[in-house]
């Protein structure tokens, strides 16, 4: 072989790998949904109902269903069953979060109790403890006094969850429209929510803690307890400035987020600087968990489910994973995808869920 033959071989026989390398650098399409292994981090499976499981297989998603206190949700030991029920289908897909209740918190021995039902939980299954608004928002002391999360009388049950070595997944305060008016919020899908659920709108409640004094009470936890993997749900409650919460993740080490019902959030900020948005999902890569917050109800059909989790899940696909642009309805607008590099993908939508929650694959 002359040496221009060698090489013009050696040439071609590059140019498949080349492409190879272009391609797997090009962002995914809204036809890759269904083939990418993903994880939903945040979901509220509250009836043993197997439709969650199949969807769940179809898209290649891998789900965490989380126990929270919240009233418009079934009981505690419902959401449990159901817990335990759905895992025992398809435990290598299914997996649950504990939380507990607050009720009688004031009395002797409250906080031993909780700690042993926790070590319970955990050691039948639960992946994570769940630690919801009512704690700074709702609940009172005898003096009518609202509970902080930051009270010495919750740190025993903070300390049994870091001795379990599960993360804290924490809902404190709200998003920040919660402090405007109506006519002030930034989506649609608050104006609805708080309309819906006055007792949560902060600006109605001049009387209650502003968002600053929540976020603080949860800061000092995180800062109390730095072995402690907390996952700020909601992105943190910070969801309404991305260089806000880069601030927060910088504080604590030791946090990640996830983006249950704020992607609209993120969307509306993206609408006016895209590149901010985009960057700040590609810096913090390691430390943001995709989740949606999508519920399943006990008496839901099959059928309603499956259309709302499924366009739900492609929606936020196309946002974070491709170039492609939507109607989101929430803002009135036509928002162009993030189109985030394939790797940052993975890792928001699968590897990271399996790093913090490490008892996923002990869990038998």
């Amino acid at each position: 072989m002359t040496r221009y033959a060698a090489v013009l071989m050696t040439t071609l026989l590059a140019l498949p790998a080349t492409g190879a390398v272009r391609a797997a650098e090009a962002p995914y399409g809204a036809a890759d949904f269904a083939r990418v292994e993903k994880f939903d981090a945040h979901v509220h499976a509250n009836a043993p109902d197997p439709v969650v499981l199949r969807l769940a297989r179809q898209d290649r998603f891998e789900l965490l269903s989380i126990n929270v206190d919240y009233p418009d949700f079934p009981s505690l030991e419902t959401q449990a069953a159901a817990a335990r029920a759905l895992r025992a289908m398809d435990p290598g897909r299914f997996f649950y979060a504990t939380t507990f209740s607050m009720r009688g918190w004031e009395a002797p021995g409250w906080a031993d109790a909780v700690t042993q039902q926790l070590t319970e939980a955990v050691q039948g299954g639960a992946v994570a403890v769940k630690v919801w608004k009512n704690v700074g928002m709702v609940e009172r002391d005898a003096k009518g006094q609202l509970l902080s999360i930051d009270d010495a009388r919750l740190a025993p049950v903070f300390n049994r969850i870091d001795e379990l070595g599960v993360p804290l997944i924490a809902h404190q305060g709200e998003p920040y429209n919660c402090w405007l008016p109506l006519d002030k919020m930034t989506t649609d899908n608050d104006r609805s929510y708080f309309r819906e659920h006055p007792q949560y709108h902060m600006y109605l409640h001049p009387e209650q803690p502003s968002h600053e004094t929540l976020m603080a009470a949860r800061d000092r936890v995180v800062a109390a307890h730095p072995g402690l993997r907390v996952v700020g749900a909601h992105l943190a409650s910070l969801e309404w400035d991305v260089d806000v919460l880069a601030g927060f993740l910088d504080r604590y080490p030791s946090t990640v987020v996830d983006m249950a019902a704020r992607m609209t959030q993120l969307q509306y900020q993206s609408l006016r600087d895209r590149e901010r948005v985009r960057r700040f999902l590609i810096r913090y890569q390691d430390r943001i968990l995709y989740g949606s917050d999508l519920s399943l109800e006990p008496g839901a059909t099959a059928a309603a489910v499956t259309k709302e989790w499924e366009s739900f899940w492609r929606s936020d696909w196309l946002y974070l994973a491709t170039g492609d642009a939507q109607t989101v309805e929430a803002l009135h607008a036509r928002v162009p995808g993030l189109a985030l590099p394939r790797r940052v993908v993975r890792k928001i939508y699968y590897e990271n869920a399996h790093r913090v929650f490490t008892r996923l694959q002990t869990t038998g």
